[in-house]
């Protein structure tokens, strides 16, 4: 069935609203002549009159007081929608859905959005702490978060970090047994922390050094998924952690980790929010963007 084109109805009921098709004109912006024959076109097509025209007024007949009466109500009810979409598009409120790592939601996310959602407590915000690089499109996510190389070229990112470097640490308990390592192919020779990630696989280390990369798979007894389990593994002794560097600072300061291979570590582009293009960005994912952007990320 091919659609119906609205614009006589809305027509329709301006005039009955009005009493005048003067008036009615002057609300859609048409000439009276124009509207007039909007009307007569619809009349013509539901072949049956719908108002009685006289040279002072204009009335609805039966028919007519029965339609105005069954769609007056909907495009009123249509009025408001667009009415109140407006108010969201003006107001920053709703919810923006996040994924990220817990590590830079820790660190860098959530101290920036905390006086957001103080300010603007209309604004909602979820995060799903994930290590997968999520489908933000398919999952429903307004953004992830992410170090800008694992970023998909089709996607929109936004620095909101510094640069990122990272740290190989073990504890000094640890060394005493075992000789540090000097490269990275010494790994092999050492109990290492693995990391697994969201996509099940296991995190291969990786090393630069004057424009050499390398990427090491080690080995060990112990596997975890989130970081702050890694950082206590190694503090207890378990072997090699490699992580960014600020997740072992403290411990490093205060000598419970030593670092090591730390001319192999580099540092490389930081953490991004990384989003779909939009043309119409909701006030509350701008507010968000906002406060989450760096102006610098040397």
């Amino acid at each position: 069935m091919a659609k119906r084109n609205l614009n006589d109805l809305l027509a329709f009921v301006t005039v009955v609203r009005e009493g005048s098709f003067t008036r009615a004109a002057a609300v859609m912006g048409v000439t009276q002549s124009a509207l007039s024959q909007t009307i007569r076109a619809l009349e013509e097509r539901l072949n049956i009159r719908l108002l009685t025209r006289t040279t002072r007024s204009v009335a609805p007949t039966d028919a007519g007081e029965r339609l105005a009466q069954a769609i007056g109500q909907r495009f009123e009810e249509i009025e408001a929608e667009l009415d109140a979409l407006t108010a969201i598009r003006d107001k920053p409120a709703g919810t923006v859905r996040i994924t990220c790592a817990d590590h830079v939601l820790r660190t860098t996310i959530w101290p920036k959005l905390a006086p957001v959602l103080r300010d603007y407590p209309d604004i909602n915000v979820e995060f799903d702490v994930s290590y997968a690089l999520r489908d933000i499109v398919a999952d429903r996510f307004d953004a992830g978060v992410r170090l800008g190389e694992a970023v998909h070229k089709d996607m929109i990112a936004v620095p909101i970090g510094p640069k990122v470097r990272m740290a190989a640490v073990a504890s000094p308990a640890y060394f005493a047994k075992h000789p540090p390592p000097k490269k990275p192919g010494d790994l092999m020779q050492h109990r290492c922390i693995n990391q697994r990630q969201g996509g099940g696989g296991l995190y291969a280390w990786e090393f630069e050094r004057r424009g050499r990369e390398l990427e090491v798979r080690v080995e060990g007894q112990v596997t975890v998924n989130t970081t702050p389990h890694i950082v206590a593994a190694a503090l207890d002794g378990m072997g090699i952690a490699f992580l960014p560097e600020d997740e072992f600072a403290p411990h490093i300061e205060e000598g419970r980790l030593v670092r090591v291979l730390e001319d192999w570590c580099p540092p490389f582009p930081g953490f991004h929010l990384y989003y779909p293009s939009r043309r119409h960005p909701s006030p509350a994912f701008s507010l968000v963007l906002k406060a989450l952007r760096v102006r610098n990320n040397n």
